[in-house]
């Protein structure tokens, strides 16, 4: 069942989406050549509890996980994807590092991902993350009422299967609420006027993820989270939470 939000509801996961932007920001300012991705966990949790919110994914346990998921943020460093478990890993020069975040308030959730490069960066690089963004903010502009799904999925993935990336199978955005992850889910690929028709109060977390290497298959890390390239090659990840209104796309993850 997709639970649409009222005009109240939406100004709490608004907060709450502010507080997932403000840690962002904070972790990406210290990601620095030599930090270790603990380091960067115990700041995120540190704001998270200044910020007297709590974490989304601390504890998560979904069905297809062996365990709950042990930290605040997920950090995915190179041909890692998504589901990167912060470890004692130090940021090299060159690092492509996705970080992706969530925080409730007042039991209302925020998701969102960033994905940069920690020092100096290969070209390709910023070309895999500037392409994935841009593909994100496709999908957004889609999320208008009486649009369909397939109309978001076609925009990002038209946008990476034109640039020669590869979408991350099995995976894509999902509502957002009361829970970290409800239905529906939100596909990188799609067909124009095809699939569950948009309507105001709906709130989705827009997420594409885009393998530089053109392949969609995946492989899973030993801790049974993180999901990597197949094939070696390196991934980007964004993501945003918005909410479906009357005037268009509201997207409440960001300051």
């Amino acid at each position: 069942m997709i639970e649409l939000k009222t005009e109240n509801e939406l100004a709490v996961l608004r907060e709450a989406g502010r507080v997932v932007a403000r840690v962002l920001r904070a972790v990406r300012e210290e990601a620095k050549i030599g930090i270790s991705l603990l380091d960067l966990d115990r700041l995120a949790a540190d704001l998270l509890a200044d910020a007297g919110a709590k974490s989304s994914f601390l504890h998560y346990h979904p069905h297809f996980a062996p365990s709950p998921y042990p930290a605040v943020l997920c950090t995915s460093v190179n041909d890692a994807v998504v589901h990167g478990v912060p470890a004692g890993y130090r940021l090299a020069d060159g690092d492509l590092l996705s970080v992706d975040f969530g925080a409730s308030v007042d039991g209302w959730h925020g998701d969102a991902a960033i994905s940069f490069v920690v020092g100096e960066a290969d070209p390709a690089d910023l070309d895999l993350i500037a392409t994935t963004e841009r593909a994100l903010r496709a999908g957004i502009a889609q999320a208008r009422p009486g649009n369909r799904l397939g109309d978001i999925g076609h925009a990002i993935g038209a946008i990476g299967r034109g640039a020669g990336y590869g979408l991350l199978a099995d995976h894509g955005g999902h509502g957002v609420g009361r829970a970290m992850h409800e239905a529906p889910h939100v596909p990188n690929e799609g067909r124009p006027g095809e699939g569950l028709r948009l309507r105001p109060g709906m709130v989705l977390a827009i997420e594409p993820m885009f393998l530089r290497g053109g392949n969609d298959d995946y492989r899973h890390g030993e801790d049974g989270w993180t999901l990597y390239t197949v094939d070696g090659t390196r991934a980007a990840h964004f993501e945003h939470t918005i909410a479906v209104t009357a005037d268009g796309p509201r997207i409440l993850t960001e300051l």
